[in-house]
């Protein structure tokens, strides 16, 4: 299992466009076959940071759900209202294993 961190710097201004953003996905993802952990907007700290997390069976399970994604209508929506409303300056994806023992085990 692999968890996506998708780590963004958005417009302070926009936030509230973010959090529509999130909404979204948070609905489409789990269609599309990804495991949503969730997204994260910023609250305390920095006003730029926020954060989608997701769990994905391997590199190739997340080319077929990118796939998924791209096709399903509000996955298309969502890139098209990101793109329209700009809040989103940058945008980073890392892929992780867990290295440690989930909680209770081990």
């Amino acid at each position: 299992m692999l968890t996506c961190i998708i780590r963004y710097q958005i417009d302070p201004a926009k936030k509230a466009q973010f959090e529509q953003y999130a909404r979204n996905w948070g609905q489409a993802i789990p269609r599309c076959g990804a495991d949503l952990v969730g997204y994260y907007a910023p609250h305390e700290g920095s006003s730029t940071l926020a954060y989608g997390i997701y769990n994905i069976p391997s590199l190739a399970e997340y080319e077929a759900y990118r796939a998924r994604l791209a096709a399903d209508p509000l996955g298309r929506e969502n890139y098209d209202f990101a793109m329209r409303e700009r809040f989103l300056l940058r945008e980073d994806r890392t892929f992780l294993k867990l290295a440690s023992a989930p909680h209770g085990e081990g």
